[in-house]
């Protein structure tokens, strides 16, 4: 239950436009009907007439309506402060950074900014800085002459928790990734099936590359350029075992693909990937239906990032999501092979 002593603050920052309190609650005027937003530009009204609100679902089951200017059930102000704080996270990642500036800068409260943070992106602000940091080490690793250097230029504190976050990040430590995957040994085999060419890789823990394609050397130019100092063995003896799992997929004759995984993903894709597992072949769903499903009906857009970038195509069924109006959408191995995929699917 609210306290008189949270409502006048709550009111003060009324009276103050105050960015940081928009979405941490609303006010109801009894005078009007209408809810609104703190920063609503509309004239003050007189404080006997206002009540407030933690919720616009709140609000309306009280009989107000959503005001018509600063529209509160929309998001736009939600949407600016989380492309505010990308924005300082970005800028600052090289530094250290407390949720405390960011939030300030982004105009929210520390809070606030976490859960509409997380439901835009699907991951914390303090997760997004160690994204961009693992990124600008990627990166520093291929031009830097030492590990150090390039460690600390993308914004680590340090060396220790580098190598942690590679861990995730990279699939290995930061010096086995400037070596280009020097020292993993990686099988792989190219298989023809109905959908064309398949490319199985993998370590001794799991399959860490299913990829499709038109052209056998073009997949295996494409391993090879991300795995350029990896030990590459072509062994399709040994990977054919997989490849009738594969086959049998594609027969309709099981309804997914089972494959022993080594794959590195960040939380929220991984949390993606496993959604996408437990769909059933022949079934389709939309981006926002996944997110939704995930709990972060907001984080679209890194739900379709998400599926680009999935490595193991089949066993983690990607070709299944379309887009809200029926249209397939993009797909990493083209829209044919979806198509081809979804036909044979809903057939078996």
């Amino acid at each position: 239950m609210e306290t008189s002593v949270n409502n006048e603050q709550r009111w003060q920052s009324v009276l103050a436009r105050d960015r940081s309190a928009d979405g941490s609650f609303y006010y109801a005027v009894r005078s009007t009907g209408v809810y609104c937003r703190p920063t609503c530009p509309s004239r003050r009204p007189k404080r006997e007439n206002v009540t407030f609100f933690a919720t616009t679902e709140a609000a309306e089951r009280a009989g107000f309506r959503a005001c018509g200017r600063c529209r509160p059930t929309e998001t736009p102000r939600a949407s600016e402060a989380v492309e505010r704080a990308c924005e300082y996270i970005r800028a600052h990642a090289d530094e250290s950074v407390s949720l405390d500036q960011i939030s300030q800068f982004a105009g929210m409260t520390k809070f606030h900014l976490i859960r509409v943070f997380r439901a835009a992106l699907g991951v914390t602000p303090r997760e997004y800085l160690r994204s961009i940091r693992n990124a600008r080490m990627k990166n520093g690793l291929v031009v830097q002459d030492k590990v150090i250097d390039a460690i600390f230029d993308a914004g680590f504190s340090s060396t220790s928790r580098a190598y942690e976050q590679a861990a995730v990040g990279l699939g290995m430590t930061p010096s086995a990734y400037k070596a280009g995957g020097k020292g993993m040994r990686i099988s792989y085999a190219v298989f023809e099936s109905k959908i064309g060419h398949v490319l199985i890789a993998c370590t001794e823990r799991g399959v860490c590359a299913v990829r499709l394609g038109d052209s056998s050397e073009k997949l295996v130019r494409e391993l090879a350029t991300e795995f350029h100092s990896a030990a590459l063995k072509r062994d399709p003896e040994a990977l054919g075992p997989l490849f009738r799992k594969v086959e049998s997929y594609l027969a309709g004759q099981s309804t997914g693909i089972d494959l022993p995984l080594d794959i590195r993903a960040t939380a929220f894709q991984a949390r993606v990937w496993q959604a996408l597992r437990q769909t059933r072949p022949g079934d389709t769903l939309t981006y926002s239906e996944l997110a939704q499903r995930l709990g972060t009906p907001r984080a679209v857009r890194a739900v379709a990032r998400a599926c680009a970038t999935n490595p193991v195509a089949l066993t983690v069924p990607c070709h299944r999501v379309i887009r809200r109006n029926g249209d397939l959408a993009g797909y990493r191995w083209g829209l044919e092979r979806k198509k081809a995929l979804l036909k044979l699917e809903r057939g078996s």
